[in-house]
């Protein structure tokens, strides 16, 4: 909601108080000031002007020569590119020395030989937003009244002279979608009273009831509905005053009819539609559900198809409004209308949003029907409308109004004690105090050994129960007032679980590698929801019931695929090396009725170069062995690296070569490898390297305490050994073998060549390892280390038929 401080005094006093000062009052207060825009910022010496003359450019065939009176000894020439210029216009100029927003100092100048000794603006270039320019004016410059004074400040005739106020309102607080609204919380705040404006309404002995008659078929959703008739208007501009205001409440000003509802609207809160009764072509109004299948086209001009719980406005046979919504095209007012037929109704706010949805369609009028409005300010805003429409646009208002009423208005009477306000806000408030509070609120009240009971008016329908008055008095007495006080309670220290910690320090290790983190959306499509899934499920992903599209639809069962299309937009934009992580949850279908269950997971995505020293000429790109040391050292960081193990594998998307699945003490936890070349293409990505396992069974794996040991005094002794096996025996198997043959003594076993030559036989490969053998309490001899290098060779050749190579 957009508030104009001027327009905001003439219903509340704010003398000493700036718009800043107020919109700090009204935060405290509970509801936020988003901003504060101050219009005339930048903006100084823009003055009216009168065009006397204008001439073609003589050297441009765009640009005009004027003569401006602009209230001095002698008039000046500008040179203006407005195509709408004209001799006889009354125009906004600034003179030369003026400032426009955006620092723009004006200077005299000459454009194409021709002195300019000053500038005729538009609105834009007066800060004005171009949405809310009025059409006539969207494409050149301004035109002022006949009557506006030559020489007289532009800017305080425009109302830039203003600030306005955004404020951020909860649902719960439509009562502050309209000026009076925020007049009534402004005076609360500042204990000072509501000036209400008045319609001085002459009306014309002719009958309202004499040209329509309403009927109303669907009472529950349209309790009240108020028909008022304004004869012989005369279609024009409105006055300046009410545009500016209109566009500072960011509405668009259209012409002095449609203007005046929206202005009513702006002011009451009460939606107002204006029908041209000429096009109506009959002399009722029906108001009813409209027929299954229904068309009706709308003010913009689109073709909408109704539904059976749709509320129309008809004339009698054919629909001219959805009610609440939006008005249609074949009763629009133009500037050919004489007659104009007001409505002004209360419709029930489920059945406005409902169609509102529906027809996706959203209005200022449906705003406010969904949130709920006043329906005792109905009728005071259809005469105050037609008084403005009287004043001007020339009409003639018809006595009296057409009413379907059947709205019963149960007073809401609300009680709450002062010892129930000071227990819950832990103030100590007194009665007074209370009262006073509701005073300024505008809530008449009975009060009774300490127990208030409020009757709340009906502009407050968020009010209905006790603690609704005990917020009512909290925020108005001031939270920053309310004393601070610590738990009166055992209290222990806060702090991050094991599986919190755990979390942060994998996030901080793979940063460390050189990782970024990446979000990505839990919902995916249906093609890709069962990519890449650790766990293989005959159930079908989890599918929202009212997805936002087909490409959000279901909850994903890998993290993969949305990292991989992070790596697909990088790539396409010319950023080769990638390297991401996400650690985030996947969602396991756990049967039809159902919740599916929630895991947390980690999958990391690289490409391009791992290193890249351009100075030594060093480039080193990602491979299988850079992702698996990536995960190496973050097991080894958690403490079970030595659980862990590596079994080739075949995954569908994966490399069939290049690919592993992870095991946690013999137990699946992911898989490690190579995109599938053919799916690297279809995602027009380069060789990529991924991961993924499950944090949760990483987390929750036993590890041991850490146990220190003293710096060696005695030296280790080296072995190696080259093996030949057939090439389908694993590496890992072999070096499995050795460790388990070599005792105590043996402290590490590191592979450190692989050969597969043509001095190799056929189906032959050498794997080269180096042995440490090491006692911390002494020195060991030849003949240990060589009994205990003997029983490696016995165990490998026993069970993979190894032989030393030669």
């Amino acid at each position: 909601m957009f508030v104009s401080y001027r327009w905001l005094q003439e219903y509340v006093d704010l003398d000493g108080v700036t718009a800043s000062e107020l919109a700090d009052k009204i935060t405290k207060s509970g509801i936020e000031v988003e901003g504060v825009e101050v219009l005339n910022k930048g903006i100084s010496n823009v003055v009216v002007g009168y065009v006397m003359e204008r001439e073609k450019h003589p050297e441009a065939d765009k640009l005009s020569k004027c003569l401006v009176d602009i209230g001095e000894e002698e008039p000046v020439q500008i040179i203006c590119g407005a195509p709408n210029v004209a001799q006889g216009q009354k125009v906004a100029v600034a003179k030369v020395g003026a400032r426009l927003p955006g620092g723009l100092k004006i200077k005299k100048a000459k454009l194409r030989g021709e002195v300019s000794q000053g500038m005729i603006c538009s609105l834009q270039e007066l800060g004005m937003d171009s949405k809310m320019v009025p059409k006539e004016y969207a494409e050149g410059i301004f035109v002022f009244p006949s009557d506006a004074e030559v020489g007289a400040d532009a800017i305080e005739i425009l109302n830039l002279n203003d600030e306005v106020l955004e404020l951020g309102l909860t649902p719960n607080r439509a009562d502050c979608l309209n000026m009076l609204g925020v007049a009534y919380e402004v005076a609360a705040i500042l204990g000072r009273e509501v000036k209400l404006p008045k319609a001085e309404l002459n009306e014309i002995s002719e009958k309202t009831s004499d040209y329509i008659r309403v009927t109303v078929e669907a009472p529950e959703q349209n309790p009240l509905y108020i028909a008022k008739m304004v004869k012989n208007v005369k279609i024009g501009p409105s006055p300046i005053w009410m545009q500016t205001r209109l566009m500072a409440a960011g509405v668009r000003p259209i012409n002095n009819v449609v203007d005046i509802t929206n202005y009513i609207l702006m002011e009451y809160g009460q939606p107002l539609h204006a029908f041209d009764y000429d096009k109506l072509d009959s002399k009722e109004i029906v108001v009813r559900f409209a027929s299954e299948g229904e068309t009706i086209e709308t003010l913009d001009g689109t073709e909408r198809t109704l539904k059976a719980d749709h509320l129309v406005i008809t004339n009698g046979t054919k629909a001219v409004a959805a009610a609440g919504v939006m008005g249609g095209a074949n009763s629009e007012v133009d500037e050919r209308t004489i007659n104009v037929l007001i409505e002004s109704a209360y419709f029930t706010g489920a059945t406005v949003r409902k169609a509102s949805k529906d027809l996706g369609l959203r209005s200022e009028s449906s705003a406010r029907f969904e949130k709920g409005i006043d329906p005792t300010r109905t009728f005071e805003a259809a005469q105050h409308a037609a008084a403005l429409m009287a004043k001007y646009a020339g009409g003639e208002a018809l006595e009296g109004a057409v009413e379907a009423d059947r709205l019963n208005l149960a007073e809401n009477t609300v009680s709450v004690t002062v010892e129930k306000i000071n227990n819950v806000l832990g103030t100590a408030v007194t009665a007074q105090e209370v009262g006073a509070i509701f005073t300024n609120l505008k809530f008449p009240f009975t009060e009774a050994g300490g127990t208030f009971h409020v009757n709340v008016p009906p502009r407050r329908p968020d009010i209905t129960i006790a603690e609704d008055l005990v917020e009512e008095v909290g925020r108005l007495y001031g939270y920053d007032h309310i004393p601070a006080t610590l738990p009166v309670a055992e209290t222990t220290r806060g702090k991050l679980t094991a599986n919190q910690l755990k979390r942060r320090k994998v996030r901080r290790f793979l940063e460390g590698a050189g990782l970024y983190e990446a979000i990505t959306y839990a919902l995916t499509s249906a093609d890709k929801a069962k990519q890449y899934a650790i766990k293989e499920t005959a159930a079908n992903p989890v599918r929202l019931a009212l997805p936002m599209s087909e490409d959000r639809s279901q909850l994903r069962l890998s993290l993969l695929p949305h990292l991989l299309e992070a790596v697909a937009y990088n790539n396409a934009r010319k950023i080769d090396s990638v390297a991401l992580y996400e650690i985030g949850a996947v969602f396991l279908p756990s049967g039809a009725d159902e919740l599916p269950k929630e895991e947390q997971h980690l999958a990391g995505v690289l490409t391009g170069l791992h290193l890249h020293h351009a100075w030594q000429g060093e480039k080193k790109a990602v491979d299988f062995y850079v992702a698996k040391g990536v995960l190496e050292g973050l097991f080894e960081m958690l403490g079970v690296l030595d659980c862990i193990s590596y079994k080739a594998a075949k995954r569908e998307g994966m490399h069939p070569g290049r690919t592993a699945v992870i095991e946690l003490e013999g137990e699946e936890i992911g898989f490690i490898g190579q995109i599938h070349p053919e799916m690297q293409k279809q995602l027009d990505i380069k060789e990529t390297y991924v991961f993924e396992l499950s944090l949760a069974a990483l987390f929750q794996a036993d590890v041991p305490e850490i146990r220190y040991e003293s710096m060696p005094r005695f030296p280790s002794m080296t072995r190696d050994m080259a093996l030949v096996v057939e090439t389908s025996v694993l590496a890992g198997d072999v070096r499995s073998a050795i460790v388990e043959a070599g005792g105590e003594l043996l402290k590490e076993v590191m592979l450190f060549d692989l050969y597969e030559g043509d001095k190799m036989e056929p189906g032959k490969k050498s794997l080269a390892f180096s042995l440490r053998y090491f006692d911390p309490e002494r020195t060991l001899t030849d003949e240990e280390v060589t009994e205990a290098h003997n029983r490696v060779l016995e165990a490998v050749e026993a069970k993979f038929g190894a032989e030393l190579r030669k």
